[in-house]
């Protein structure tokens, strides 16, 4: 499924966004009134240029004892950003930010422009069910009409079984 296809993609609220040159308490701010974990950094164009997220509050501002009145996000945001386009695929994106340890992924345009900011909360939502569905086709696939009949054979296998241990006891 295409990042572009995901409920979330076209219901979420505008992503919200910093400019490099705001104070830290400002943005962080602005998360915690709106509940967001992370802020795109942007410049004038409204390109993304970084990310500051809760996770550059606390090892970049907080750990360290920075005054967030006096310190620019460009100080403290992450600069080295990945970004997805609304025509990727979204476990392929699950997958890099599982693996890469980051939870948010701004979503851009071709011109690079700040379209969504997706979270791997918004592809989880999709991964479980879609995972079921396909593992139930597959079981399918594999094994029609073989697993209910040997679900029947173990059923009387059992029961005979049981019933050997019955009649031998009783006799």
């Amino acid at each position: 499924m295409l990042i572009a296809d995901r409920p979330e993609f076209k219901s979420k609220a505008k992503p919200l966004t910093a400019l490099a040159s705001e104070m830290v308490a400002d943005v962080a701010g602005r998360m915690t009134e709106k509940n967001f974990g992370s802020v795109a950094v942007i410049d004038e164009s409204s390109r993304v240029v970084g990310i500051f997220t809760e996770r550059d509050l606390m090892r970049r501002v907080v750990a360290p004892g920075k005054d967030p009145h006096n310190t620019p996000v460009a100080e403290v945001m992450t600069t080295d950003v990945k970004m997805a386009n609304a025509s990727d695929e979204v476990v392929a994106w699950l997958r890099q930010m599982s693996n890469e340890r980051f939870r948010h992924v701004p979503v851009v345009d071709g011109d690079g422009q700040l379209v969504h900011m997706m979270s791997q909360g918004d592809f989880v939502s999709y991964t479980w069910p879609e995972l079921l569905t396909r593992l139930k086709e597959e079981v399918g696939y594999a094994y029609p009409k073989v697993a209910s009949s040997m679900w029947l054979m173990a059923g009387m296998a059992v029961y005979t079984l049981v019933m050997i241990g019955v009649l031998t006891s009783v006799m």
